[in-house]
């Protein structure tokens, strides 16, 4: 089992939708955040530390982490999802199920 976490920006469209994918998932676990200020849920690092894989959708986000964060030994993957989907985009499910298809 893998505790899953998915970082955007304000936590509002793009990883509360890769998060609702592994809803009910028999063997993985998963959670979402923002890096902003502004975040419906904002990344910290008791999340970072309880995570086993963190996806990020953009590679500013994977530079925020390590700015601000002890990321040290966490497998961390850039989805390079640009912001234009809203929550639970049919678009935005079909590319997350492509790129996730090894952990769904």
């Amino acid at each position: 089992m893998a505790n899953l976490l998915f970082i955007c920006s304000k936590n509002q469209w793009r990883s509360p939708t890769a998060e609702l994918l592994f809803r009910n998932h028999p063997i993985h676990t998963a959670s979402s955040a923002g890096t902003s200020d502004k975040a419906r849920i904002r990344i910290n690092q008791k999340m970072i530390d309880q995570a086993d894989v963190i996806f990020v959708m953009e590679r500013k986000h994977k530079d925020l982490l390590k700015q601000r964060f002890d990321i040290t030994g966490k497998q961390l993957f850039i989805l390079d999802i640009e912001d234009d989907y809203q929550f639970n985009d049919p678009d935005l499910i079909t590319i997350l199920e492509r790129i996730l298809k090894d952990y769904l």
